[in-house]
């Protein structure tokens, strides 16, 4: 049987590396677009074997240029988001709405099997966050013009390169006390990368279609848990302080002026909001593939470089259960 060709946008970042060993390893051959080949394609390059990835060059809104590159698809893969907008045509509208519109014109033209989109969870009630509206819009704009788009919406993505655990054990190892907001209620269901990953494969090899899948990990955990459990694995004691609504727009609107913001008022809406299943549509669970991977016991796995002493820090997790043997 031939081998299915996929084509990835947004393959360099945590969720992209993961996808493209797994989809090589099993006979996939892939076909990842990056902006900046060299920049990117050292670690792009390394995910599989040679023959199995071909690494291209083009800026994601050249519709000429890829164009060309459905004609030998069979699969398009978004993955292509932000986080926070830049003035460099980088705008929550250009990334989450237009650009997924294109592609899925696209996948219609050259009848491609699947398009598989990778939107946000929690975006039908955020309507005062532009990240939000321009997520929604975009997913609308794949159905109207692809039908046959399955679209997934995880919860907060963690793993050792992801830019939530990391970020914030960072700001933890430095900061005497941390700010939290709307009390550190908001729930999460973070899900691990790998597990994501297992999620598009099982999409992908079971030619899944024409479905809104939600992908959350197996807990569900608030704001401020998250930060007493990543203070607890790197053996930390912080203050954690409440801040109100008025400090915390303040402290918003200044953070997004820098060119990586800490935090900013949009992100500080979405906070508003929990980030969990909303019984509306099909989990990763009701598909067949739950997550198996808990926040607790990956994380530890790298808390270690914000420990102190590093990877030769005293792991008191492993005396503890030592003395009790």
């Amino acid at each position: 049987m031939k081998a299915k060709n996929c084509l990835i946008f947004g393959g360099s970042g945590q969720i992209g590396r993961n996808l493209i060993r797994k989809l090589t390893k099993n006979g996939y051959r892939v076909t990842v677009v990056t902006r900046n080949i060299h920049q990117k394609s050292y670690i792009i390059k390394t995910q599989a074997n040679f023959g199995y990835i071909e690494i291209v060059e083009a800026n994601i809104f050249d519709e000429n240029k890829i164009r060309k590159l459905f004609q030998n698809a069979d699969i398009c893969i978004n993955l292509v988001g932000i986080l926070y907008e830049k003035k460099n045509g980088n705008t929550f509208k250009n990334i989450h709405t237009i650009f997924p519109s294109i592609l899925s014109n696209l996948c219609k033209e050259y009848k491609l099997k699947q398009f598989i989109h990778l939107s946000a969870l929690g975006i039908d009630l955020a309507e005062d966050s532009d990240y939000a509206k321009s997520k929604l819009q975009g997913e609308k704009n794949i159905l109207k013009n692809f039908p046959l788009t399955t679209i997934l919406r995880p919860s907060v993505v963690y793993s050792v390169d992801d830019n939530f655990t990391t970020n914030l054990m960072t700001l933890l190892n430095n900061l005497p006390l941390f700010p939290i907001y709307y009390s550190g209620k908001t729930k999460f269901m973070p899900i691990h990368c790998s597990d994501l990953t297992d999620v598009i494969f099982h999409v992908i090899s079971k030619n899944i279609y024409s479905h809104t899948i939600e992908c959350v990990g197996p807990e569900i955990i608030t704001f401020k848990e998250v930060l007493e459990r990543l203070l607890n694995l790197i053996e930390k004691k912080r203050f954690l302080v409440p801040f109100p609504l008025i400090l915390a727009n303040l402290t918003a609107k200044i953070f997004q002026l820098m060119p990586k913001p800490l935090l900013t008022q949009d992100q500080l809406r979405l906070l508003n909001y929990d980030n969990v299943s909303s019984g509306k549509y099909k989990t990763n669970s009701d598909i067949g593939i739950p997550s198996i991977r808990y926040f607790d016991i990956e994380v530890k796995k790298y808390c270690y470089m914000w420990r102190e002493g590093g990877q030769f820090s005293t792991d008191k997790y492993k005396t503890n259960e030592t003395e009790k043997n």
